[in-house]
């Protein structure tokens, strides 16, 4: 009969701990089968699951009246709770059960936060194994007008109900204006390779047509078939016809003016910098066009761009563009000629974008964002990302705030 036993320490950290008691463990001989260590605030947290050998001329109550008297010296708590070995293989079993993670994105996380996305995992059968914080630690006085907060869950199971559970989250985030984002545990989400991105309304915090069209004074009418298009009410090709028709005849020479005044979104230049520093290869790929996305790759460093071709006569824009329309089923396209250029599997593609037409796009990659999206591309989309800066998608492939140099 195998002896195990589950111990569990409680108490103010400090040097030396864990390799006190741990020596008097191995003077008896014992095989460590799990171990887990967490410190909040300077408390301790230590669980280890150990097995007494065989024949051991150091008893189980010997061992515990040891480890009793170095918890005294060391001024923490110490518990013992015995395990069955029907109770062990039965936990060791569970280990074959898949596993995802949930990540809690927001400006700040309240408690109430942290209750509702709990009953939901609860509520779908779902066990949580561990709980990381993922952003740095904030100050009381906050000093940072836009702040990020991230919590990540590693959970065990199947959900009861994917599609009920993926709404509950949806609901969740819209009353309190966070995000929730929900993806299978396996060897592709830390190891990610790509990121593409959509440029206007995600890269840039505008759409450059209609700043092309304010240039030619006839913003409000662009604006209008643009909202229609992202809205997914509108055929793209159609809709970029008829504003480029609206814009025809506008000087050259405003295109630089306008690129001068592109104003990134929230997040957009230290995600491209962290990406950069990690091996990332980077992406614009857009239903915009390549004089404005050349001049972003410029300034950022992005690899690779793919956007529609104005066509310039005379100084002029002339309402057309050259080449193939960059449209929804052509991103998509872009994104896998990337993919096989690079030598990667798709399943290794971030792609994030917020307009309909960015869709086949986000779901060809392996982790598709809706960033700041239509409730269409929201509700479509696998991951959405509106509660805070594009960098939030650090968050969403496991980087902890503490592991950046920047930070």
């Amino acid at each position: 009969m195998k002896e195990i036993l589950l111990v569990t320490v409680s108490g103010e950290d400090k040097p030396g701990l864990t390799a006190a008691l741990c020596s008097v463990l191995a003077d008896s001989g014992v095989n460590i089968l799990d171990m887990s260590q967490s410190v909040i605030h300077s408390s301790l947290s230590l669980g280890l699951v150990i097995e007494l050998p065989k024949h051991s001329e150091n008893p189980s109550h010997d061992l515990m009246k040891e480890l009793l008297f170095k918890a005294f010296e060391l001024g923490v708590k110490i518990r013992f709770s015995p395990i069955s070995e029907e109770r062990y293989e039965k936990w060791v079993q569970n280990q074959g059960k898949k596993r995802y993670i949930i990540t809690l994105l927001a400006r700040r996380i309240r408690a109430e936060h942290l209750a509702r996305l709990s009953g939901v995992i609860h509520e779908n059968g779902l066990n949580i194994d561990v709980i990381t914080r993922l952003s740095g630690r904030p100050p009381l006085n906050e000093t940072d007008r836009l702040p990020r907060a991230s919590i990540e869950f590693s959970v065990r199971g199947e959900p009861r109900d994917f599609k009920a559970m993926k709404a509950a989250f949806l609901d969740i985030s819209h009353e309190y204006g966070i995000d929730i984002a929900f993806q299978e545990e396996n060897r592709f989400r830390r190891n990610r390779r790509l990121v593409a991105f959509d440029m206007d309304s995600t890269l840039i915090s505008t759409e450059v047509i209609d700043e092309l069209a304010r240039h030619a004074g006839v913003g409000d009418e662009v604006a209008a078939i643009t909202e229609a298009a992202m809205r997914g009410e509108l055929d793209y090709r159609e809709s970029l016809r008829r504003r480029l028709s609206l814009i025809k005849g506008l000087p050259e020479t405003e295109l630089a003016s306008i690129a001068q005044g592109l104003e990134l979104n929230e997040g957009a230049e230290r995600l491209i910098s962290i990406l950069k520093s990690l091996g990332y290869k980077t992406a614009i790929i857009s239903g915009g066009f390549t004089f404005f996305g050349n001049f972003l790759a410029s300034k950022l460093g992005i690899d690779y761009v793919f956007a529609n071709e104005l066509e310039i006569r005379d100084g002029k824009v002339t309402g057309e563009v050259t080449g193939d329309i960059i449209d929804a089923r052509k991103k998509a396209e872009c994104l896998k000629q990337i993919a096989e250029q690079e030598s990667i599997s798709l399943e290794q593609v971030i792609a994030v974008g917020d307009g309909a037409n960015d869709l086949p796009m986000l779901a060809a990659a392996g982790l598709g964002i809706a960033f700041r999206a239509k409730p269409l591309v929201r509700k479509s989309a696998d991951q959405a990302l509106s509660s805070i800066g594009l960098d939030g998608i650090l968050y969403l492939i496991g980087v902890r705030d503490r592991e950046l140099t920047d930070d």
